[in-house]
C-alpha cells in the first residue's frame, strides 16, 4: 500500500474516533445513571454528601445557579419559597459554571456569597456541570426522557428549575426567568 494511501487511512480513523469520543460525551460523563433520583448521593457544597433518598415523601426543586448573572437575586426567591414550604420541599441548589463563566468561584466562595448575602439555607451541591461532557449525571437524569420519564430537554441557562414530586418523578420544568415565587411553581408545589 501506498504511504499517501495508509495515511489517508490513519487520518481518517484518528477522525472517526475522535467523533465516537465526542459523540459519548454528549451524554454526559461516564457514570452510571441512577434509574430513580433516590439513588443519588451528591458532594455538598461543603464537602458533606446530599443522599436524595432522605427526601422521599418531599417535593424536589433543583436549580443550577450562578453567582455572576443577572438572574443571582432569584436566591433571595429560592429561599423564601424554601422557607414557606419547607415541611414538604426541599431546593438543592447546583453551582455550576457552564453559562458564560458567570460562575467561576471556588465552593467555599460561592457558600459564603449564599450565606452572607442572601442567607440561603437549603441545600447547595458542590460546583458541578449541567451540559457537555463532563454534564453531571443528575444532570443526565433530569435531561433525558429514558430516565425522567417527562421529556427530553436542556438546561437553557442558570436558575433552571426542575420539580420533583413527592414519588421521586420529575414533573416539571421552569425556565430560568420564572421566579421561584411565581403561581405557577406555587401551585405545582401544592398540587
Amino acid at each position: 500500500m501506498k504511504k499517501s494511501v495508509r495515511k489517508v487511512i490513519l487520518v481518517f480513523g484518528l477522525i472517526i474516533i475522535a467523533m465516537m469520543s465526542f459523540l459519548g460525551g454528549l451524554f454526559g460523563s461516564d457514570e452510571k445513571v441512577p434509574a430513580s433520583i433516590y439513588e443519588y448521593k451528591v458532594k455538598a457544597i461543603d464537602g458533606g454528601e446530599i443522599d436524595f433518598a432522605q427526601y422521599k415523601g418531599k417535593k424536589i426543586l433543583i436549580v443550577n445557579t450562578a453567582s455572576l448573572c443577572g438572574l443571582t437575586p432569584q436566591f433571595d426567591e429560592l429561599e423564601q419559597l424554601y422557607r414557606a414550604h419547607k415541611d414538604k420541599l426541599v431546593i438543592v441548589g447546583f453551582p455550576a459554571n457552564s453559562f458564560m463563566f458567570q460562575e467561576p468561584g471556588s465552593n467555599e466562595k460561592i457558600a459564603t456569597m449564599c450565606r452572607t448575602k442572601y442567607d440561603v439555607t437549603f441545600p447547595m451541591a458542590s460546583k458541578v456541570s449541567v451540559k457537555g461532557r463532563d454534564k453531571a449525571p443528575i444532570y443526565v437524569w433530569l435531561t433525558h426522557k429514558e430516565y425522567n420519564g417527562l421529556r427530553d430537554n436542556s438546561v437553557k441557562w442558570n436558575f433552571q428549575k426542575y420539580l420533583i414530586d413527592e414519588t421521586g418523578k420529575l414533573v416539571a420544568i421552569f425556565s430560568p426567568t420564572t421566579k421561584p415565587m411565581d403561581a405557577e411553581i406555587i401551585a405545582a408545589i401544592n398540587k
